[in-house]
């Protein structure tokens, strides 16, 4: 009688441990080693450079946070959203677009209001405004549904994923937020292209 009280016992508790390491699993944070994180800006870029860093670091999961996907100039059209996705499609590489993660025009205005009183335009810009990086992570970051992006991308089975937006600089430019922001919540590796 003792024996089977303690082999119940004993059987009760590794059904615990089993149960709470599957439910710790399923609530787990994707495995870092699994996903790489890239962000890349077309300005200062040819089409064949801008392909080449793509392939280069074989990227499979394109994602263009862009509000308005299209790029003013004629050096630059290989970017605009047909175009660019058709290029893609030739590399088999999934495109995505995370309207979600662009910065809405109020948002977009605190950041013109600055580069306005700096004097420069957004293809010269370097930074980011200490307003913009407020309001972005206050208003865009902190109410993204981020476990919809993740189920996009494991559905896609991603594992080098990019964040596009138009500013060649990533401190320039919103895609470096929400790159810091994956990175501090999913533990992914970031690399700027």
């Amino acid at each position: 009688m003792y024996q089977v009280k303690l082999f119940s016992i004993i059987l009760c508790i590794g059904i615990s441990i089993i149960y709470a390491a599957i439910m710790d699993k399923r609530n787990s944070k994707p495995d870092k080693k699994n996903v790489k994180l890239y962000t890349i800006g077309v300005y200062g870029s040819t089409p064949d450079s801008f392909f080449r860093k793509l392939t280069d670091n074989n990227i499979d999961t394109f994602c263009d946070i862009r509000r308005r996907r299209g790029v003013r100039g004629a050096e630059y059209v290989f970017a605009n959203s047909t175009r660019l996705q058709n290029r893609l499609k030739k590399l088999d590489i999934n495109y995505l677009h995370i309207l979600g993660l662009s910065p809405p025009d109020e948002i977009r205005h605190i950041q013109y209001s600055q580069d306005k009183e700096q004097n420069t335009s957004q293809r010269k810009r370097e930074t980011l405004s200490k307003d913009f990086i407020k309001a972005y992570n206050d208003k865009v970051l902190q109410n993204f549904d981020f476990k919809s992006l993740i189920d996009q991308l494991n559905a896609l089975n991603s594992k080098m994923v990019v964040l596009f937006c138009v500013e060649k600089s990533p401190a320039a430019c919103h895609r470096s937020l929400a790159a810091e922001y994956l990175n501090k919540k999913y533990y992914f590796p970031v690399y700027h292209l």
